[in-house]
């Protein structure tokens, strides 16, 4: 069961895991980006981190709000408003939840997706992070529909989003920085869909 207090604990060791790769993930950013994706991710999440103790007694919509705003606030780059608004997108499809259902998870995913799209103006397959996160969603919503359980539906989940990763080698880049080198991003796999699938990889380990 996910209640707030594991929340908190989830979105800790996301912290952890972003600060561990911020400098692989800066490295990806490099070839095709800015350079910052990793640098700024971690010190939004450090920022997060220090907010938790004041939203750990809340409820998941509220928490999951204020990670939001702290990652808006705090992140430069395209990362903070993307993932600001999944996160705070996601708090609204939980208001005043006091623990995580497979099916609120599920309109907790599908709201921060909606978020990302609104915000960034993006599809599946112009090598964004909604090239791990849409896939990510659209099997947790098959697995959950055939009947299994939460933790096995985020394994599927993490799985397609790893494909997903994979799949950003493949194409051209038609957002963002990215999108200014043509065929020579192909080949390089995107920083924020690689950060949406530690993201998920941190949820599935503490399921």
């Amino acid at each position: 069961m996910i209640d707030n207090k594991k929340l908190v604990a989830i979105v800790q060791a996301t912290a952890k895991r972003i600060e561990t790769e911020k400098d692989f993930l800066t490295e990806l950013d490099n070839a095709i980006g800015d350079g910052d994706h990793g640098i700024n991710l971690a010190r939004g999440f450090a920022a997060v981190e220090k907010k938790l103790p004041e939203l750990a007694e809340k409820d998941l919509g509220a928490i999951l709000k204020g990670i939001g705003m702290a990652l808006v606030s705090n992140v430069g780059g395209a990362s903070g408003p993307l993932y600001g608004t999944a996160y705070m997108k996601a708090g609204a499809a939980l208001k005043g939840k006091a623990e995580l259902t497979p099916e609120g998870l599920a309109a907790a995913f599908d709201a921060a997706i909606g978020g990302v799209q609104m915000r960034g103006k993006a599809h599946e397959g112009e090598k964004t992070m909604l090239d791990a996160q849409m896939p990510a969603c659209k099997a947790y919503k098959e697995a959950i529909a055939a009947g299994k359980d939460m933790k096995a539906a985020v394994h599927e989940a993490v799985e397609a989003a790893r494909k997903g990763v994979e799949y950003t080698k493949t194409i051209l880049a038609t957002k963002g920085r990215a999108s200014y080198l043509g065929e020579r991003s192909i080949g390089h796999q995107d920083p924020g869909a690689t950060s949406s699938l530690m993201i998920l990889e941190e949820l599935e380990k503490a399921l």
